[in-house]
């Protein structure tokens, strides 16, 4: 494939500027066009980062393109949840049960913001910022941007344009807009959003709670959960409905209305946040939704990648490591159809679409799960039993959370598959007392082996994925 081709990747987010980075090292000639200032100068933060879980699949790309020594020193390993309970009550459930898995609490601005100064050393890569796209003629491969600071329209010619500009991507809206060919697009968000809080460090700078753990406050219709920092702080994410239930987004008007909910729901989380006030009124309450559409290419010309193709909802820390993913998945692809766009775009969706689905089913599964049964005295079971057989098998057994977490050469559809039937074997084998939990391991694991290919095999019956 020749390097003479002009590269323009709109978006200098996670995936945009991952992928600039991966494409400079290849040796084309790529700019980067970002609606945002540069976030290594100006926060732009403004209380909708939700932080990085940083795990393997993401660690692979950073390995990728070399800089895994300038990203470890920012990660603050977390080993398992630690649940809080109404009373205060603290309870831990570790992630894996063999020796080194943990995921990784990262700053999303610092991440983003060391693969733009990787970006930046090629002098191949050209960014862009305050750059705002307004649209794409996916058929002249021109698109359209509009200056913040000037209010200057412009417009730029590429030879293949990346939409990598999340959700909302403007490519995505282009494609559905100019009416170009058949574009299948669904967005469907959940009725909750969110609003971040912070739980300051200590007066010395320690954490003031564990920093070892993703803590969830889980409380049926809705959540706190918070991740550290490395400043000793800890940012606090409250999940909870628009307009539905006694205390919803709607009804939190007042600063008593506020408190009351705090001290009835999350009192000992109130006692870690002293501004509450101004956290809560001045945080903006942002949406969830996930994104899927196809195709994601036009043509040789443009392709959606990421969030632009495939937005999902947070709650498996999946987001950014799935994008990432996308990156390695169509570099390895753009290896094998070398001068062939066209193949190489076609391809890459064929490897990736059923992943993408299946990682936004399975972020939509890990939200109903953190909110409802992680304190279930039989999910609570269930956990600790995986957690015994992945020590006890290391290599035969595997969580649906370790396998989608831990394990990058299973794909997300695979994870989704065998780790939903292998749940309700597990729950059902625990509820109807078919095993003895404390009993002979090497026993537990033949009959959950048994009875999880016996449910796959009444899905293929049953037509089902």
């Amino acid at each position: 494939m020749s390097k003479k081709e002009s590269i323009l990747i709109i978006g200098a987010g996670l995936c945009g500027s991952m992928l600039a980075l991966r494409m400079a090292q290849r040796g084309y000639q790529v700019d980067v066009y970002e609606g945002r200032p540069d976030l290594r100068t100006t926060d732009i933060s403004a209380g909708r980062s939700i932080n990085l879980a940083l795990s393997d699949r993401g660690l692979k790309a950073i390995k990728m393109v070399g800089i895994t020594d300038k990203v470890t020193p920012f990660c603050i390993p977390m080993y398992g949840r630690m649940m809080h309970d109404i009373e205060g009550n603290m309870f831990t459930s570790n992630y894996s049960g063999r020796d080194g898995e943990y995921i990784n609490s990262m700053s999303r601005g610092t991440l983003n913001g060391l693969l733009l100064t990787e970006a930046e050393k090629h002098a191949n890569v050209n960014l862009h910022f305050n750059k705002k796209c307004t649209g794409v003629d996916i058929e002249n491969t021109i698109a359209k941007f509009k200056c913040y600071l000037t209010k200057e329209k412009s417009e730029v010619d590429a030879d293949i344009i990346f939409g990598a500009d999340g959700a909302g991507s403007a490519l995505r809206k282009s494609y559905y807009l100019e009416k170009k060919f058949l574009f299948s697009n669904s967005q469907n968000y959940l009725t909750h959003g969110y609003k971040e809080l912070e739980i300051p460090a200590d007066k010395i700078g320690n954490h003031r709670i564990s920093k070892d753990h993703l803590h969830i406050w889980p409380r049926g219709q809705y959540m706190l959960i918070a991740l550290p920092n490395l400043d000793g702080s800890f940012t606090v994410t409250l999940f909870l409905s628009y307009d539905d239930g006694e205390y919803n987004f709607n009804n939190l008007t007042t600063i008593e209305k506020v408190t009351e909910f705090f001290k009835t729901q999350f009192p000992d989380a109130l006692e870690l946040i002293p501004d509450i006030n101004h956290e809560f009124f001045n945080n903006p309450t942002g949406a969830l939704g996930t994104v899927k559409c196809s195709p994601w290419y036009f043509k040789g010309k443009t392709l959606l990648m990421g969030d632009a193709a495939h937005a999902i909802v947070p709650f498996y820390g999946q987001g950014m490591n799935a994008s990432f993913e996308d990156v390695i998945v169509f570099d390895e692809i753009l290896e094998k159809h070398q001068g062939d766009w066209t193949a190489t775009f076609k391809a890459y969706e064929n490897a990736r679409k059923e992943d993408a689905d299946a990682i936004a089913d399975l972020a939509i599964d890990n939200y109903y799960e953190m909110r409802d049964h992680v304190a279930n005295p039989i999910f609570k079971e269930k956990r600790r039993l995986e957690m015994a057989l992945e020590k006890a098998f290391p290599n035969e057994y595997f969580s649906k959370y370790s396998m989608v977490t831990f394990n990058e050469d299973i794909n997300y559809a695979k994870a989704l598959k065998i780790g939903r039937a292998q749940d309700k074997a597990l729950l059902n084998l625990i509820a109807d007392s078919e095993i003895d939990t404390n009993g002979d391991l090497q026993d537990i694991l033949k009959r959950v082996q048994q009875e999880t290919n016996e449910i796959l095999q009444e899905d293929k019956i049953a037509g089902l994925k």
